[in-house]
């Protein structure tokens, strides 16, 4: 018997197999492909060509394992068509290494099957009203969105609604932004459940994924807390999704295979007829308009769990004070730090810049140091002694021979967060200090370094965007924000909203166990209307007026964005193959095509990028026949295409 067998490669339909054995739709096998045999899943439809004349190879074994369900095969297939990926690479994301996890004994996830607490925390009047709400309809697709001021108990609202739904026999997904998140919050998750959850993210090794694709395949799994890729696993009764901070940039995947993993999660509950909640202090547009046309339901928490108050705003006009020469911390800043130190207050030094430089010039031949593989200047950091580009990786040292004489003699233009945490032990010798970066955090001593914080053996923080990202330090009541300037400048479409989002989550560290706390602002520029619109403990105010430019201009989310992004080693040539390609695709696609376009990162990875834009509407029509002339063009070698529906950057 024939059966269409889909593999994990870069084909966009499955290929025809023959077997004795007796299959079904999402049956896993394993099949000779080539010169070596290869996992697959038997599809829902044969290849598009039947009249090809060619002998059928035999499929080698069915694997013991439960099938995919129906469900996630039409899921799989509408992402394919949605983000334009072939059909064999969307199905690679669901496999480990391009193989499956084979079954285990019962014993091996004896630890994911401890008895879930049956205790209810006393909740306020408005977390309470928050749940019934979130636990309406909960027995079949919603999309329901919980917005609540940081530090205003979230998270146990949205614990009680998945213990509803885990003592029903189901399965559970929860996805955090970033993966230095997964520690504290999975001690917070037994803390209340009484259960180990099953954390999956790209750091965990092999052996543990194999532990868990095969637990979530079998069932014994029943809550997994997990990045981007945990959407993927074969879930054999996932009863709810929940997106923490849902606005988060970082759910969206932006190389190799790109997606954005919020919307896909609403677009997996919706096929598997499940409710999902987004979770967030200051929703995304897109989620805001969204509540606002009345496709999403929302409940709101607006005070602070036991009424800890929100902290105040302090504002440091840099132009009435002068900074001492190579000095990036005011007078007034070092005397209210002083001032909470004393109180025994945790202080936190933000600013979003890694390293120690983001720019390095020689005085002598002006030579500044940039990437030799990308368009962008090389980042120095102090502590390792070199020079680093944050986007491909490219290393070198800093000691470099001068064009005029002897060796360079460097300026540093600018700071980063090692250069602040320098002048913060200047200016505090006695002080435990620690950088709190992707650099130092994302190391096997982080757990170490959270447990000291938490306890306030870190007195003075230094850190970057991760800070914001929902950690909870109980001593924390005072942050510098050092450079707001910094912030607000930049093209992006999306910039207002984004920093508006990172400050509110940012500015919620503070003062989450109810004593008095400060943010103070550094600027040159004392009536930013961020600043204005951080303060505002409303941020529909800032939401609405966005939404009302955006559908002024036809931005996301009135209209929907394409970016086509060719990359090629030889300027000219891409240059030109650019052109071409808009001119084959202009007049056969109802969209608006700007373009071609230098990419602001113009070199990357020593690739040079051009980028097209399409303009059109909010339908999977544009997809599909975007897919059909893509499918028709024959780019010339060397050339290479990559799609980003609906981007969020534009690097």
């Amino acid at each position: 018997m024939k059966y269409p067998v889909l593999l994990p490669n870069i084909f966009n339909y499955p290929f025809t197999y023959e077997s004795k054995i007796k299959l079904k739709v999402g049956d896993f096998v394993l099949v000779p492909f080539g010169k070596s045999n290869i996992t697959g899943v038997v599809w829902n439809n044969f290849e598009n060509d039947n009249n090809k004349n060619f002998k059928l190879r035999n499929i080698i074994k069915k694997i013991n394992i439960p099938p995919l369900k129906k469900e996630t095969i039409k899921f799989l297939s509408w992402f394919s068509d949605y983000n334009l990926i072939p059909k064999g690479m969307v199905f690679k994301l669901m496999l480990l290494s391009n193989q499956t996890g084979e079954k285990k004994s019962k014993e091996i996830y004896k630890e994911f099957n401890s008895k879930i607490k049956d205790h209810f925390l006393k909740l306020t009047n408005e977390q309470l009203n928050s749940l019934d709400e979130m636990n309406l309809n909960n027995e079949k697709f919603r999309v329901h969105v919980l917005q609540g001021t940081t530090g205003s108990g979230k998270t146990l609202v949205y614990f009680e609604a998945l213990k509803k739904i885990l003592f029903k026999g189901n399965q559970g997904l929860i996805m955090l932004p970033e993966i230095g998140l997964t520690n504290q919050f999975e001690k917070k998750f037994i803390e209340f459940f009484g259960l180990k959850p099953a954390v999956w993210h790209s750091g965990i090794s092999k052996k543990n994924k194999e532990i868990i694709w095969s637990g979530v395949s079998s069932g014994e799994i029943k809550v997994v807390i997990g990045a981007r890729s945990s959407l993927f696993l074969p879930y054999k009764k996932l009863g709810i999704i929940i997106v923490d901070e849902e606005h988060d940039q970082s759910y969206k995947q932006d190389e190799g295979i790109i997606y954005n993993a919020r919307d896909m999660a609403i677009s997996r509950a919706s096929f598997e007829d499940i409710p999902i909640n987004l979770i967030s202090a200051v929703p995304s547009i897109e989620t805001y308009e969204n509540i606002k046309k009345g496709k999403y339901t929302i409940s709101r928490l607006k005070h602070r769990y036991q009424n800890a108050e929100l902290p105040r705003y302090e504002i440091i006009n840099l132009n009435k004070i002068k900074l001492e020469k190579q000095s990036w911390l005011s007078k007034e800043v070092i005397d209210k730090v002083n001032f909470h130190l004393k109180k025994k207050d945790q202080v936190l030094f933000f600013l979003n810049r890694r390293g120690f430089s983001p720019s390095v010039l020689c005085k002598k031949c002006f030579n500044s140091f940039s990437c030799p593989n990308c368009t962008i200047n090389l980042v120095y950091h102090k502590k390792k002694n070199n020079l680093l580009c944050h986007y491909c990786g490219f290393k070198t040292f800093l000691d470099r021979s001068c064009s005029k004489d002897g060796n360079c003699d460097f300026v540093f233009s600018g700071p980063g967060v090692e250069r602040i945490s320098e002048e913060v032990k200047k200016y505090f010798p006695s002080k435990k200090i620690e950088i709190f970066s992707s650099d130092t955090m994302n190391k096997k001593s982080s757990k170490d370094k959270l447990e000291k914080i938490i306890n306030n053996e870190i007195e003075i923080l230094v850190g970057t965007q991760l800070i914001s990202k929902g950690f909870h330090f109980p001593n924390l009541n005072c942050i510098v924000v050092v450079d707001i300037d910094l912030s607000s400048s930049g093209y992006d479409l999306r910039g207002a909203e984004k920093n508006l989002q990172l400050y509110h989550q940012l500015s919620g560290r503070a003062g989450r166990t109810g004593q008095p706390s400060m943010v103070y602002f550094q600027t040159y520029n004392p009536n930013n209307k961020m600043i204005l619109d951080i303060a505002n403990k409303n941020p529909e105010i800032f939401l609405n007026r966005e939404i009302e430019i955006r559908k002024k201009n036809n931005l996301p989310p009135f209209q929907r964005f394409i970016a086509l992004i060719l990359t090629g080693e030889e300027e000219n040539k891409l240059e030109k193959e650019a052109f071409k390609f808009k001119l084959f695709i202009e007049n056969k696609i109802e969209a608006k095509i700007l373009g071609p376009v230098n990419a602001p990162i113009f070199r990357l990875k020593k690739k040079y990028r051009i980028r097209l834009l399409i303009r059109g509407p909010k339908t999977l029509k544009l997809q599909n026949s975007l897919a059909l002339i893509i499918s028709e063009y024959k780019f010339s070698s060397g050339i290479k295409l990559s799609v980003d529906v609906d981007p969020i950057s534009f690097n």
